[in-house]
């Protein structure tokens, strides 16, 4: 199904449970990766690229130049962003098979050498993302390329110091044509945040670091659209935009959701046959 602005709700809804299922399938495959957050994060990846983003699949360019960018930082995530890309275009559906193989292209965190066509940084090692698209933001600007810069990063991950320099950076130079997401699902590898480096409240904290900030539900789409809407409205008024969104870790699947347990654990067969009773899908269909 091609990106368009004009594709109906029920469209992404339908596209977001075949991604879930590529999500449960290629992590039980293996018997590796990380479900939880990859479906938590499920919807907001489908917006983007299927309303969202102006992106161009095919020919895939390395610099993106007069395409909106997207960046994962928490890129444990990988299985979302590989179907989403492969669903979306960027190479055939069935690679969605190769997914942590030896000699993939679907390596557990993304990386660029394998040249897998969307990715345009490595990631997983966490609290880089956000400094990689304040660069990229800015080579955009330099460039006079008009079209905006998307990262997605984890909650438990702004423990990096890396990622408030960023911020710190970001707003000092009025990177305006950048737009953070932060999945605030509350959980982490070890536990819930609040319990192990409480983040308190991150909307005053984005604000007083002189960002634009907005929040919504990320599973949501009633929600979420608007609120995508509005985080591109607010650009190129001389602050960076801050997009934080509450997801629940597992969404979709009920026994997945509302904890950590699930971050980094793949579902065994009968876990795996439960989930998929529980995303259905349409016309689509699975790899």
């Amino acid at each position: 199904m091609p990106q368009t602005a004009e594709i109906a709700t029920a469209d992404l809804k339908e596209i977001a449970a075949q991604v879930r299922r590529d999500i449960v399938r290629m992590v039980h495959a293996v018997n590796s990766g990380h479900p939880g957050g990859s479906l938590g994060c499920t919807d907001l990846l489908v917006a983007l690229y299927f309303k969202v983003m102006k992106h161009t699949p095919q020919p895939f360019n390395m610099d993106g130049t007069g395409e909106d960018l997207f960046f994962l930082s928490n890129g444990h995530i990988s299985a979302t962003i590989y179907s989403v890309l492969a669903r979306s275009g960027y190479f055939p559906v069935s690679e969605l098979a190769t997914f942590r193989k030896l000699n993939s292209r679907l390596q557990g965190h993304p990386t660029t050498h394998e040249g897998l066509p969307g990715i345009r940084v490595a990631s997983g090692s966490l609290g880089q993302g956000l400094s990689v698209a304040c660069g990229a933001a800015q080579a955009k600007k330099l460039n006079g390329d008009d079209r905006r810069v998307f990262v997605l990063m984890g909650d438990g991950e702004l423990e990096e110091g890396q990622n408030w320099e960023a911020i710190m950076y970001a707003a000092h130079h009025k990177i305006d044509n950048l737009i953070g997401i932060i999945d605030r699902n509350g959980q982490q590898i070890d536990g819930s945040t609040a319990e192990i480096a409480g983040l308190g409240d991150l909307r005053s904290k984005f604000e007083a670091f002189g960002w634009h900030v907005l929040e919504a539900d990320g599973n949501d789409y009633a929600t979420l659209l608007p609120a995508l809407e509005a985080a591109q409205a607010a650009t190129g008024q001389g602050k960076p935009v801050m997009f934080v969104m509450d997801t629940k870790m597992g969404y979709g699947v009920d026994f997945m959701m509302d904890g950590h347990k699930w971050h980094g654990v793949a579902p065994n067969d009968a876990q795996l046959a439960t989930a998929l009773e529980q995303l259905t899908v349409g016309t689509v269909g699975d790899y």
